[in-house]
């Protein structure tokens, strides 16, 4: 069981609104590099949430991924720096999607999400 993912609740700051998401938490290399891979379903107020030890530079891909994902890059602090939408990939080469900036988190999501509940950069995440 000790790789058993755990899920916690976050919630995005946008001006005086706040929206509250369920995280699958990735905070292992194992759990980060399986990600979200064969999911066929995610439901609508949940995603994943990828943490890092360090800040990184780098990007993400869709490989074995099943279904479209956004995903918001964060500074240490919770900012979002950075959203980008990704499509699945069934190559064997997938493109790379690279915010091209540092960031210490990730959270992905269904296609879409941030702008369906008016999430932007510049927002900010906080974790309980």
């Amino acid at each position: 069981m000790k790789n058993r993912i755990k899920t916690k609740m976050i919630k995005i700051l946008s001006g005086n609104r706040e929206t509250r998401i369920t995280v699958q938490v990735a905070d292992t290399q194992r759990k980060r590099d399986k990600g979200l891979m064969f999911v066929g379903k995610l439901p609508e107020n949940e995603g994943m949430l990828f943490v890092f030890p360090v800040k990184i530079y780098g990007g993400f891909w869709m490989k074995n991924t099943l279904i479209p994902l956004s995903i918001a890059f964060l500074d240490s602090d919770g900012e979002i720096l950075k959203i980008l939408h990704m499509e699945p990939c069934k190559e064997d080469i997938c493109p790379t999607y690279d915010p091209e900036i540092s960031y210490h988190y990730a959270i992905e999501v269904n296609l879409g999400w941030f702008e369906k509940n008016q999430i932007k950069e510049g927002d900010y995440v906080r974790f309980y």
